[in-house]
């Protein structure tokens, strides 16, 4: 089985053998030889060869040896990645080579600054192998940031180019030229995923640079005054919002363990999520993370909140012991009591649910394309299609106005809720919905969440169906207690919007069809009442059950 070092020495060799292919290439272009273009040609299959050595180390070192350490792994892994990056870099040499020979003139090149990229190519490469074995993180940052400077560097050449062609009547020389500069470039983005690769070999995690900036300034805002290298950081897979999360933890013992949760993305999101957490901690002190820093730069922004322990709902509901869910159901029903009573603000407020639907057709669409009813007919008896269904319920929603409003969550799914055992307390993470609007929405969402729980064992299904019917009379209790006599119809809308917008994410078939056939009932259902009065409208609560 290869050792460490053995794959070490030979991307050592494959650093060396790309340097002498870069540095061949710059020697083409200052003066084009037939007998240097072979050379080149040659080599690059001996680079190819090497990366497959290196290529097949990695890959027999990580099958072989099932009792790595996560460093050694995350080592080998990273080594892999640069090794075919390197390999990348020389096929690029050979791309430029081949365009030497559309050059009418081959001097034509040297109006242009090729070698300064030429060069800043070199003192990324001849970093990668120190950069590794010590583990500097400071070394891969430059050596993602050669990227940036080789795009600046390809801009300014770029716009001289375009600027000279329109004068000039060398149009092939300045295309081929245009086309090796481009060539240059495309090697910046090999760096950069060298570099990243050992960042990750470093932090022991897949980061982008531009993430990575926002983890360091964001630390650095919330008054960490350690390295990075310090830093553990873990991504959490599975957020549908577009932004990257992670929890940040020290590598030592001595420190303050889970500093927190990064979270980064559009400024717009991280802006509004903050805010939230701000409105929630005058409404309901405690029950939002601590927001520790906050970054932002063009149009992204970066924050680092505090990392709630505990467990979700989710987790409660599907794992625990029955007297751990009823102390957790009967902390949670408090809590959403005393902020639902606490926000509840009189006047009429409308609602949006079928507006959300539509707005996520597309996305339910593309993976499931069938979840479509055309326009039919059955003898005398019009089928109306599902647009129509959506057409008519929306007209139908403009008629059944809340009573009042109160602050919702805006995604309250059962794994955006945490429970504290030992402080037996209630927590909200994810906020960046959070505003005044129908409880109706919250309650729907928490719902449906609950139904979607990927479990399909009778007990546990029992278990989940218990849970939703009692949820739902805590539901009801609520509006009857404050006189809202429409419940039941807006809790149909809301429903329909979150069984059909929840097939998106479920990709298996028969599942989120049956998600899909509940929000068709439940439009239906709608349309055949829509001449009596909502008020006596009942909600066919088996349909929340599976």
């Amino acid at each position: 089985m290869p050792t460490l070092p053995t794959i070490v020495d030979n991307a050592r060799f494959l650093v060396t053998e790309v340097q002498e292919q870069v540095k061949l290439t710059c020697g083409l272009l200052n003066e084009i030889d037939r007998g240097l273009i072979e050379k080149i040609a040659a080599k690059d299959d001996y680079i190819d060869n090497l990366k497959t050595t290196v290529e097949n180390l990695c890959f027999s070192r990580i099958h072989n040896d099932k009792d790595a350490d996560e460093d050694e792994a995350n080592a080998v892994r990273s080594l892999h990645v640069i090794c075919v990056n390197l390999e990348r870099i020389a096929d690029f040499c050979v791309n430029i080579c081949r365009q030497t020979d559309y050059l009418a003139d081959g001097t034509f090149i040297h109006d242009y600054d090729y070698q300064t990229m030429f060069t800043v190519i070199q003192e990324g490469l001849s970093r990668v192998i120190p950069v590794f074995g010590d583990r500097n993180l400071s070394g891969a940052l430059d050596i993602c940031k050669t990227e940036y400077r080789l795009d600046g560097l390809y801009k300014e050449s770029f716009d001289r180019i375009m600027m000279e062609m329109r004068r000039k009547d060398d149009v092939q020389d300045f295309i081929t030229v245009l086309f090796i500069f481009r060539y240059l470039e495309r090697v910046g983005d090999s760096l950069l995923n060298i570099g990243e690769a050992l960042i990750f070999a470093i932090i022991g995690d897949r980061i982008k640079i531009r993430h990575f900036e926002a983890l360091q300034q964001t630390l650095s805002e919330s008054g960490f005054e350690g390295s990075l290298s310090d830093i553990a950081f873990n991504s959490i897979w599975g957020s549908r919002s577009g932004c990257r999360i992670g929890k940040v933890d020290s590598k030592h013992e001595s420190a303050h363990k889970a500093q927190g949760l990064f979270k980064e993305g559009a400024k717009r999101k991280i802006l509004k999520e903050r805010e939230s957490i701000r409105r929630w901690e005058t409404i309901y002190p405690g029950i939002a993370p601590q927001v520790f820093g906050f970054y932002e730069k063009g149009e992204t922004a970066s924050m680092l909140v505090e990392f709630l322990s505990g467990c979700t709902l989710e987790q409660v509901i599907l794992t625990e012991e029955e007297e751990l869910l009823a102390n957790v159901t009967f902390v949670f029903e408090q809590t959403l009591e005393e902020i639902w009573e606490g926000t509840r603000t009189e006047g009429a407020v409308s609602t949006d649910y079928i507006a959300q639907l539509k707005a996520r057709l597309d996305a339910i669409r593309r993976v499931h394309p069938s979840f479509y009813r055309p326009e039919g007919r059955i003898d005398a008896l019009d089928i109306l299609s599902t647009e129509a269904l959506m057409d008519l319920c929306a007209r139908i929603e403009k008629t059944l106005p809340a009573p009042f409003s109160i602050f919702i969550h805006g995604d309250f799914n059962v794994n955006n809720v945490i429970y504290n055992h030992d402080k037996q307390r209630i927590n909200y993470i994810d906020l960046y919905r959070s505003r005044m609007a129908d409880y109706v929405q919250d309650a729907s969402v928490f719902l449906i969440s609950n139904f979607r729980l990927p479990a399909f064992e009778t007990a546990t299904r029992d278990r989940i169906n218990r849970v939703i019917d009692h949820y739902f009379d805590f539901f009801s209790r609520f509006a009857n207690k404050h006189g809202d006599s429409t419940f039941e119809a807006r809790m149909a809308l809301a429903l329909t919007r979150s069984f059909y917008t929840s097939s998106r994410f479920e990709l298996n078939y028969a599942f989120a069809r049956d998600m899909y056939l509940r929000a068709q009932f439940l439009m239906e259902k709608l349309a055949a009442r829509r001449d009596e009065p909502w008020e006596t409208f009942r909600l066919p609560r088996r349909i929340l059950f599976y």
